[in-house]
């Protein structure tokens, strides 16, 4: 079984295949991909990395977890799931703004 990693604190101009080149170091990568902002399409400084086993995901956390690659310290660890960030979908607000239950003193307009 597969298991995904969380790679931080890459240099911006890091691709997605180098990323996979490489983790390659460590086992066969199944995917990898560097986040990129959506607007400017600008590296985020993360990205994932899925191994094909776990024993292969726990050689790379010990080769890469804080591995200085082109001048920074690499963040890897295995990923977590995405956390709920900022309360349920209510409604629109009539404004073309969205309203999230909890971010908003006044209840939504129906």
């Amino acid at each position: 079984m597969s298991t995904k990693l969380y790679v931080g604190n890459l240099a911006f101009a890091t691709s997605s295949q180098a990323l996979q080149e490489l983790f390659a170091q460590a086992g066969t990568v199944e995917s990898a991909s560097v986040v990129e902002d959506r607007e400017t399409g600008r590296s985020r400084g993360f990205g994932f990395v899925e191994m094909s086993t776990k024993e292969e995901a726990d050689a790379a956390i010990a080769q890469f977890n804080g591995k200085e690659v082109d001048g920074r310290s690499l963040k890897v660890n295995e990923a977590k799931p995405r956390e709920n960030r900022g309360g349920e979908f209510r409604a629109n607000r009539g404004d073309g703004r969205r309203n999230f239950a909890g971010m908003n003193d006044r209840p939504a307009r129906w």
